[in-house]
C-alpha cells in the first residue's frame, strides 16, 4: 500500500520529483571556454507550459559605449528595459525577424522598454556608435542558462525524462547560430555534458 501510495505521488509530482541539476561546459574549437553561450532544455521537445519567469532583470543597459549584458535571456513576451547609462544619446535597433523594434535617439538617464514577443534571438545595435553590438535570446523554455568566463552553463533545476539540449552562441557556425547536444534524457542527479563549438569572426557592425 506504502509503494502504491509513493508511486501515485511520483505520477501526480510528473518530472519535477525528480528535477535535478545538468552543467554544460563549452569550449571553443582551440579549447578555450567560450563565455555568453546560451544552453537551453526543452523537455520531450516542446516549449515550456505556462509562464516564464527567470531571476535575473529583463535590462540591456548602455554604458561605456558598450551594451551590457552582451547576452540576455528572456522568456518570449518579456519586456526589456533599455536604460542609457552614458552622457550621450543612443538610438538602439533590432532587424531581427519577430522581434523588431527601433528606440529613437534618448539622452543619459532615460529608459525606454520593448517587448519581445517571438523566440529566437534579437540582435541589437545603435545607429549612432556602430561598435555597439549585443544579443537577446528569446526562448519559450524554463529552463535556461547562460555560460561564464569558465564557459559554464548550469541549470539547477533541470528537468527529468525525455529532452532536446541546445547550445546557442551569437558566432556559432551553424543553423540558428546553434548546436543540439547528444543529450536525449535526463535522470534526477547531476548530469554534466561538454561541447565544442566552432565560432566564427563577429561582424564589425549590424
Amino acid at each position: 500500500m506504502k509503494f502504491a501510495t509513493a508511486l501515485l505521488l511520483v505520477a501526480i509530482m510528473g518530472g519535477d520529483a525528480l528535477a535535478g541539476s545538468l552543467t554544460v561546459t563549452v569550449r571553443g574549437a582551440n579549447g578555450k571556454p567560450v563565455s555568453d553561450a546560451v544552453v537551453t532544455v526543452h523537455p520531450g521537445g516542446q516549449p515550456s507550459r505556462g509562464p516564464i519567469k527567470f531571476p535575473w532583470p529583463y535590462r540591456v543597459q548602455q554604458q561605456n559605449i558598450q551594451f551590457s549584458p552582451f547576452v540576455l535571456i528572456v522568456p518570449a513576451g518579456a519586456e526589456v528595459a533599455f536604460p542609457n547609462l552614458d552622457k550621450v544619446r543612443h538610438h538602439v535597433y533590432s532587424f531581427s525577424p519577430g522581434n523588431k523594434f527601433e528606440l529613437k535617439l534618448y539622452g543619459r538617464e532615460e529608459n525606454r522598454i520593448v517587448k519581445l514577443p517571438t523566440a529566437g534571438a534579437a540582435a541589437i545595435g545603435c545607429n549612432i556608435h556602430d561598435q555597439m553590438v549585443g544579443f537577446i535570446k528569446v526562448v519559450d523554455t524554463a529552463y535556461a542558462a547562460k555560460s561564464d568566463a569558465s564557459g559554464v552553463a548550469t541549470i539547477a533545476d533541470a528537468p527529468s525524462g525525455p529532452v532536446v539540449v541546445r547550445v546557442w552562441h551569437p558566432y556559432l557556425r551553424g543553423p540558428k547560430n546553434e548546436k543540439v547536444l547528444p543529450v536525449t534524457s535526463l535522470g534526477g542527479g547531476a548530469t554534466r555534458e561538454a561541447v565544442t563549438i566552432e565560432l566564427r569572426a563577429p561582424a564589425a557592425h549590424h
